[in-house]
């Protein structure tokens, strides 16, 4: 297996930022460099996304989430940082901070929770959504990719210039094989982190959009019950990409959570 691909810019307190699914770490480009100016940021693509689609072999190493979180933190400096997730990349950082607690200093959850799919208790994304994505995949992958990121921008009043920016960063590399795709859905479908969340001690941010379709608002305060002195903030009519459609807000909010004004 070859190493995953990564970019850093800047310097200062490390923060790496880890993408959703389907994407990879180009969706992060613009928004990194701006943050940058204030950190040293390291965006990372997963295995088989991006410039990393060769970097993992699907036989022996099947996309689930214990194997890329070894594999991006097999593919970082052996030093503490900051770990923000967005969507997939929430889950993702989570497990890290689970099983790698040395390399995890504190942690954002950007659009995502540690349990993605609604219950009785949970307002997730109703599983059925993901079972569609799944089955359409298998039929017609290109479609079904351009659905999940309009789902994205849905309702938002700027959703076409999001959604085209969407699709120029998405188009930019091959999409991942069938194998990882499905695996990056079983990911989110079948796993439940909310105990690792409610037994953190490290400090943790999550930044939800009010119009996020994917990651109902309602979540967040579930998350706060879990564990009370997570810092929650609510972008109003903010959908899925917040770093897309409201980059100067998130901007300042991480700044503040790392200690360090944006001016």
């Amino acid at each position: 297996m070859s190493k995953l691909y990564s970019e850093t810019f800047g310097t200062g307190k490390p923060i790496v930022l880890v993408h959703g699914w389907a994407m990879h770490s180009g969706i992060w480009r613009g928004f990194a460099q701006q943050l940058a100016r204030h950190y040293q940021v390291t965006c990372i693509d997963l295995p088989a996304h991006g410039r990393s689609r060769d970097a993992i072999n699907r036989v022996s190493t099947p996309f689930t989430l214990e194997n890329v979180s070894d594999a991006l933190v097999n593919a970082l400096p052996d030093k503490p940082s900051c770990w923000l997730g967005w969507s997939l990349g929430a889950t993702i950082v989570l497990d890290i901070a689970q099983r790698y607690p040395e390399r995890v200093s504190s942690l954002i959850l950007l659009a995502g929770n540690p349990l993605f799919v609604s219950t009785e208790q949970w307002a997730g994304v109703n599983p059925t959504v993901l079972d569609v994505f799944a089955a359409n995949l298998m039929t017609n992958c290109q479609a079904t990719l351009l659905r999940f990121l309009a789902l994205q921008v849905n309702g938002l009043p700027d959703s076409k210039a999001l959604l085209k920016d969407l699709k120029t960063a998405i188009m930019e590399y091959p999409a991942p094989d069938n194998d990882s795709l499905q695996g990056g859905l079983n990911i989110l479908k079948h796993t439940d982190l909310r105990a690792v969340l409610a037994q953190l001690t490290i400090p943790v941010s999550v930044i939800l959009g009010d119009k996020d379709t994917l990651v109902p608002v309602a979540v967040g305060q579930q998350m706060q019950q879990l564990l009370v002195q997570l810092e929650l903030t609510i972008l109003e009519r903010a959908g899925h990409v917040p770093f897309l459609s409201h980059a100067q807000q998130l901007l300042t909010l991480i700044c503040h959570f790392m200690d360090k004004p944006c001016l």
